[in-house]
């Protein structure tokens, strides 16, 4: 075997025995950072309502599995920062780092596998914030509704507003008092149409339905408001009329769902729905581009962690923890402030959902840097 080979299989023990150090830390702050979450807030949520609500052990149990995913998803990244940090921490305790470097590893190699595990993990934990997370909001959303709070399932959708804009001013709106969930079919509609910002039109309905892919307002009304005595008078009448709408009927039930119970698919078919009314969807797209930058924060938690933990010291696994804590809280803190200035247009929302991870990326790689360099 030459030595080109045997110095590579080397490396590739060397891979598989760093991933090892960190394996145990990683399982250690799932259940830890999981546990901390589950009795700072959602604990005292279910004995609410087994001891308050006289809910039964069963449904609670069900509702505290349906919250696992969310808590789950944002305890991966805090657990990936542990990991490094105290995995890193020891093997530079033990003076490993240093004769890594001594056999002539850079620190970026000697990080390499931690990248990679992280890879797939951030990975992992966007597809789980997808599919499973929007799965089990739903369900506990209707576990509250129908078995906790004893409504029942809805054969109507009630008070539907829906309101068009266009360059900032309201150009109509939409009020149906009920909607059939099945058939479509509307009960006492009326439409307010704007002239400039001046309501200059109204349109009553007694029934409207959907049928062969477009709205009719069934039995109503036209009346016009004037401009100058702004007196209401009755235009005509109409047995059956078309409503321009540009909804679908599954569309009106889409309006008021939380983007926490929607895929990606589903929160762009909302944006392009408020677009098409006029309304801005800053907190939609906002939520849009957090579901795509916050599990890559594994990954920069990951390497941030392995280069704090290699820097000579040594630290118990108590004083990881509390840093570990500090760093997530203020990465936290970071989001929150981005996530407002998203949502409110003081920044792009593409941009100010990436600020945390771009922030602790700059301040990883830079220590990487240094790490490279000390020992």
């Amino acid at each position: 075997m030459k030595i080109n080979d045997i110095f590579s299989l080397k490396v590739r023990v060397l891979d598989r025995y760093i991933l090892g150090e960190l394996k145990s830390p990683f399982f250690f702050g799932l259940v830890a950072f999981t546990t901390i979450l589950v009795a700072g807030g959602l604990l005292f949520q279910m004995a609410d309502l087994i001891i308050q609500k006289g809910v039964s052990v069963g449904i609670v149990i069900r509702l505290f599995v349906y919250y696992m995913p969310r808590l789950v998803v944002f305890t991966i990244p805090m657990s990936c920062l542990l990991a490094s940090l105290l995995g890193f921490g020891k093997l530079s305790a033990n003076s490993e780092i240093v004769a890594l470097k001594s056999a002539g590893l850079s620190f970026q190699r000697i990080v390499r596998p931690v990248t990679v595990a992280a890879f797939f993990i951030s990975i992992v934990a966007f597809i789980i914030n997808e599919s499973v997370v929007p799965l089990s909001e739903r369900a506990a959303a209707n576990v509250m509704k129908y078995e906790v709070l004893r409504e029942s399932a809805p054969l109507f959708t009630q008070k539907i507003f829906i309101k068009e804009e266009g360059d900032g001013v309201v150009k109509r709106v939409i009020y149906i008092d009920r909607m059939d969930n099945d058939t479509k079919d509307m009960k006492d509609v009326t439409v307010e149409e704007f002239d400039q910002g001046r309501l200059a039109r109204i349109i009553t309905s007694l029934d409207g339905k959907w049928e062969d892919g477009s709205w009719w307002l069934i039995n109503g009304a036209v009346y016009e408001i004037s401009k100058k005595t702004k007196e209401v008078g009755l235009l005509f009448k109409f047995d059956r009329q078309a409503l321009r709408l540009n909804l679908r009927s599954e569309d009106i039930e889409n309006v008021n769902r939380e983007p926490d119970e929607m895929g990606i698919k589903e929160l762009l078919s909302l944006i392009r729905l408020k677009e098409r009314l006029g309304e801005s969807p800053g907190e939609l797209w906002m939520a849009f581009h957090l579901r795509l930058a916050v599990p890559w924060a594994c990954l920069i938690f990951a390497i941030l962690g392995a280069a704090l933990g290699s820097r000579p010291q040594r630290a118990s696994s108590g004083v990881g923890f509390g840093f570990s804590v500090i760093i997530i809280f203020v990465y936290y803190v970071i989001m929150s402030f981005s996530k407002a200035l998203g949502e409110n247009g003081s920044l792009p929302p593409a941009m100010a959902a990436w600020v945390a991870n771009l922030v602790f990326l700059a301040i990883s790689l830079l220590l990487c840097s240094r790490a490279n360099r000390l020992g």
